[in-house]
């Protein structure tokens, strides 16, 4: 089996989708498409990485279709794993998943996320 490389988002997403497998047009471009609308949105730093679709050629598994994305937001590597048993299904769950741990990294080193200053048990200044 030869990985099928099918593009690579050019605006401030660099991310390559490849998949191995059985895997047929409509199911690649609908990844695509839930992949790119999780990654390109405004807010983020650059993006770039790896997606990599597989579609199981044995019939008897459950959930032969499964996703792994290695993606560098910014400074920060994001990786996602996801399983389902149909095309679609993987897609909206890789969806979820890229924006939720994107979303994070994106955000992890936000101050108004933190407390201005540590309580008072902790050192903090005293009433």
């Amino acid at each position: 089996m030869t990985a099928k490389d099918i593009g690579t988002r050019e605006n401030t997403a660099t991310v390559r989708v490849r998949a191995d497998g059985r895997v047929d047009e409509e199911s690649l471009a609908y990844l695509r498409e839930k992949v790119g609308t999780a990654l390109d949105r405004p807010g983020l730093p650059p993006v770039s990485g790896d997606v990599r679709i597989v579609r199981a050629t044995a019939r008897r598994i459950a959930q032969p279709w499964s996703a792994g994305a290695e993606i560098r937001v910014g400074g920060d590597l994001v990786v996602v794993h996801a399983r389902e048993a149909t095309a679609r299904e993987l897609a909206d769950r890789l969806h979820d998943r890229l924006r939720a741990t994107t979303e994070r990294a994106a955000h992890r080193g936000d101050t108004t996320r933190r407390t201005a200053a540590p309580p008072p048990w902790r050192g903090g200044p005293q009433k």
